[in-house]
């Protein structure tokens, strides 16, 4: 059933919020936010109810409250806002039916709202309290009693969803009352001050986004499961304040390293997909499990182990931490120090849907030796060694510091390229480097230590020489991937038509697909990496013509939503034009941790140091 348009619609404004009502029903029609109270307001956009018209209908009471009422004029749901504080109030109605929820029903291509909090298992609902978080607009903790149903759904007509309900009273509790308190969570570093930090503040936690049918933090509120990403939200939520009193966003990681600690698949991992599921989902029907999937698992693992208070919770879960460590470095088949993929990554030896390359870029041709992978697998051993130690686990500590060991000493000479002094993005089984000038793999073998401070400096010479050569500078849209076509006979092979729409060549040199999708696309993904090297190497100003440009296209919602075209923003053309579908990809907010390199930089004059593995 569709109701009025907007422009009938009753609405209560204050700096902090921009609200519509439904007159027929208890049920918001728009729900935007400014956490930072200055108006400015992003989407919020409801889909119609698809319940029947209510028995309550709106009467307005003033211009910040308005109350829903029954036929006999009893007040079931009273909507009061004052400035940056909302507030629900439902009475039990004597002699009527059961009081109906007070609904909240997101378009999701317009608003990836998302709840973030814990949730019982097999339960669809988040526990009270909690945070929404709305992309780029700023968080709504919300304070109450009970829980909230939540669900999320993509593969749905008419379109996308997040809703949330907000459950009446009734004959055995006959008042209850949410407090909805609009604001920004972000962690209070000295400097953050001005319009260009307004980005960073409303989307620290854009990067959370909790997936109410797998119970985990995923994609994006109705995407997938992805584990190869968690270690991403851990360095974030480590630097998060607390969300609410009693829930930190590392809690919410550790719900989700729970759940893959319990044998949950996810993107990845051989079989996700292959079991039923009601969470809508593409499947890893690869034989093999990615590269950097157990690294990020163990780096997740072993940040969550540091944050709590004591060990008990690292004691319970070392003997499957320790089983993730030895799949990852069994991967190392040939001894060298470095894990290797099944997959050959020979040239033409093209990945399938059905048959995924090595990491996180699945439409890339990473196999066999694996720069990124393994720079990730370096992270994790030395992580994994000392929280080993920790623990009284002498011989696991030991594993993985040699492991570490071998792995740094054989990571240089095996991925440079001499011909042009970076690092390829891998060495397939033929023995041949793939290099295409990727800006993310130089940044991460920085950031992780892998690379001496010259080797380092050399191989950033190189990559923004190379940058300026092929006239990229839209840094408010994040970095390309490679900066180098990536031909034919190194990307997937799609089987459908227009496949060029996700970067596929149909050219052999890759020159018509070049910026479309994973093929040199501007995205804020992995942009973290480079930015973070920048400032670690001492390079402040070539960081800052990096990174600058993106925090203010943060600030204006670069990364997010859909464009002209119909796709969206988390990937683009150097031109702008939108090449991506998901239209938040979690990926692309790490960056957001840079701005702590850049605060420091200003305060003593140095970027402060990435803690070293």
């Amino acid at each position: 059933m569709t109701g009025p348009s907007l422009s009938q619609i009753p609405r209560l404004t204050s700096p902090f919020f921009d609200l519509a009502l439904d007159p027929i029903r208890p049920r918001f029609e728009k729900l935007a936010i400014d956490g930072l109270g200055k108006g400015r307001y992003g989407d919020g956009a409801c889909l119609p109810s698809e319940e029947p018209e209510s028995t309550l209908k709106l009467t307005w009471v003033n211009p910040s409250m308005a109350v829903y009422a029954d036929s006999k004029g009893y007040a079931a749901w009273t909507v009061s806002l004052k400035g940056r504080i909302l507030t629900l109030r439902s009475n039990f109605v004597q002699g009527s039916p059961v009081n109906r929820p007070f609904e909240l029903r997101f378009r999701q291509k317009a608003n990836h709202a998302t709840l973030l909090g814990l949730m019982a298992p097999d339960s669809r609902a988040v526990q009270l309290p909690c945070v929404l978080h709305l992309p780029d607009q700023g968080s709504i903790r919300i304070k109450g009693q009970g829980a909230l149903p939540y669900d999320a759904r993509r593969y749905v007509k008419p379109e996308p969803y997040v809703s949330i309900a907000f459950p009446a009273a009734t004959v055995g509790q006959k008042k209850v009352s949410y407090t909805l308190d609009a604001t920004c969570i972000f962690p209070n570093w000295k400097g953050a001050d001005g319009p260009l930090f307004d980005g960073f503040k409303r989307g620290y936690l854009n990067i959370f986004q909790l997936n109410p049918r797998f119970r985990m933090l995923c994609n994006n509120a109705s995407s997938d499961a992805v584990p190869f990403t968690v270690y991403m939200l851990a360095e974030v939520a480590k630097k998060a304040p607390e969300l609410v009193p009693g829930l930190r966003a590392m809690d919410l990681v550790k719900a989700t390293v729970d759940r893959y600690l319990a044998g949950e698949k996810g993107y990845g991992l051989r079989g996700y997909g292959s079991t039923g599921s009601d969470a809508d989902i593409v499947g890893w029907a690869t034989p093999y499990d990615s590269l950097d999937t157990y690294p990020s698992l163990l780096i997740a693992a072993c940040e969550v182990a540091k944050a709590e208070r004591d060990t008990t919770w690292a004691k319970a879960s070392f003997a499957t931490i320790s089983s993730w460590a030895k799949e990852m470095m069994a991967g190392d088949r040939d001894g060298n120090g470095l894990v290797e993929y099944p997959r050959t990554g020979n040239f033409g030896d093209r990945p399938v849907p059905s048959n995924r390359p090595s990491n996180w870029w699945d439409c890339i041709n990473f196999g066999h030796e694996d720069a990124y992978a393994n720079a990730l697998a370096y992270r994790a051993s030395v992580l994994l060694a000392e929280l080993a130690r920790r623990l009284g686990h002498k011989d696991e500590a030991a594993s993985a510091t040699a492991f570490a060991v071998k792995l740094k000493a054989s990571y240089h000479a095996t991925f440079l390229n001499p011909k042009t002094g970076l690092l390829a993005g891998w060495r397939s089984k033929d023995g041949q480097r793939h290099d295409y000038a990727f800006p993310f793999v130089q940044g991460i073998a920085v950031a992780y230590g892998l690379l001496t401070p010259e080797q380092g400096n050399k191989a950033m010479d190189v990559l923004l020489a190379k940058m300026k050569a092929v006239g990229f500078n839209r840094f408010d849209l994040g970095l390309p991937g490679n900066l180098i076509p990536v031909p034919k006979g190194d990307y997937v092979k799609h089987d459908w038509a227009g496949a060029i729409g996700v970067g596929e060549p149909s050219l052999d040199d890759g020159s018509d697909a070049f910026q479309i999708y994973e093929n040199g696309g501007a995205t804020g993904c992995y942009a973290f990496f480079t930015v973070r090297a920048l400032y670690q190497l001492g390079r402040i100003e070539d960081a800052r013509r990096v990174f600058l440009p993106m925090l203010q296209g943060y600030a204006e919602g670069n990364f997010m939503g859909f464009g002209p075209n119909g796709q969206s923003k988390d990937w683009r053309a150097w031109d702008g034009t939108c090449h991506g579908y998901e239209g938040l990809l979690v990926d692309a907010f790490m960056t957001l941790l840079c701005v702590e390199d850049e605060l420091m930089s200003r305060l003593i004059g140095v970027p402060k140091l990435n803690e070293r593995p």
